[in-house]
């Protein structure tokens, strides 16, 4: 008798720690509003301090608006700031926080209201003429600090990494937006290559070039998964040795690194099957 009471109470006091989230987030706003600047807080639980957490948010038609990764600080908190779509789909925007630890992928979830703003037809007014000083603008009459800079900066941000769209074969190899490999690409485009001119230019004939095929593969996959297994295997050597552009900062680093890439890749996926043949036929 005594043995039960005691398993009991250890359940008791077990189940608490590990009904608690890894990850709390919140909002700082009841509504998503289209225009609105909006301020996501949260926290990871201790002990994974300094891990990254990756971001998706979708309006309630399902259109991903979102995808971005934030680094937890030593107090294990994160924030990001983004700018709510005029597009957006009015209704309840889902936002999901994920968390890979050990290879394995935990994720939290939390639903929010959005708004639509309703256009009427005023009644004329007179308006009223205000001059404001340097720093200020006019805003219903009344003068407040000018936020555009900090607006335009966020806006910039959201267009630079919807430039080239996502990684269409990678998001349907690994099966997700929010997997490492995919974020790592996304990371690598949007912190190097779109940072530079010689970057900005190879993106653009990139993409001229990736978007031609890469739909009808990331179709295939999904629907063969041999396939599917086989492109992972073939696309993963290049995607580990795309890391190497990590360190790359200033136009001549990319330009160098980028080439060394190219031509390990080359080595990699053409040089060593063409010793390989070689070899074979020599033998016979």
């Amino acid at each position: 008798m005594k043995l039960i009471l005691v398993a009991m109470l250890l359940v008791v006091i077990i189940t608490p720690a590990f009904a608690e989230s890894l990850i709390t987030f919140d909002v700082d706003t009841t509504k998503f509003t289209p225009g609105e600047i909006v301020e996501l807080e949260g926290k990871v639980q201790s002990g994974l301090e300094g891990e990254v957490v990756a971001i998706e948010i979708k309006d309630a038609d399902g259109t991903l608006i979102l995808i971005r990764t934030v680094t937890s600080d030593s107090n294990g908190e994160f924030s990001l700031k983004f700018k709510v779509p005029s597009t957006a789909a009015a209704g309840s925007f889902d936002v999901v926080t994920n968390l890979d630890i050990g290879g394995e992928s935990l994720s939290e979830s939390n639903s929010f209201e959005s708004v639509v703003s309703v256009t009427s037809t005023p009644e004329p007014v007179v308006e009223q003429v205000v001059n404001c000083g340097p720093g200020t603008i006019d805003k219903d009459g009344v003068c407040v600090v000018d936020t555009t800079t900090q607006t335009e900066k966020v806006v910039a941000e959201e267009k630079s990494s919807e430039r080239g769209g996502g990684c269409l074969i990678a998001t349907a190899t690994y099966g997700s937006e929010l997997a490492p490999q995919v974020q790592q690409l996304r990371e690598l485009r949007d912190n190097q290559l779109l940072n530079t001119e010689s970057g900005k230019q190879f993106m653009g004939t990139f993409n001229d070039v990736y978007y031609s095929f890469s739909p009808i593969i990331a179709d295939y996959e999904r629907e063969n998964p041999h396939f599917k297994e086989a492109v992972k295997l073939a696309i993963t050597p290049m995607i580990s040795s795309l890391s190497l552009m990590e360190n790359a900062e200033s136009e001549s680093e990319v330009l160098g690194i980028g080439i060394s890439v190219i031509m390990l890749n080359l080595g990699m996926y053409l040089g060593i099957p063409a010793i390989v043949i070689v070899g074979i036929r020599k033998r016979k």
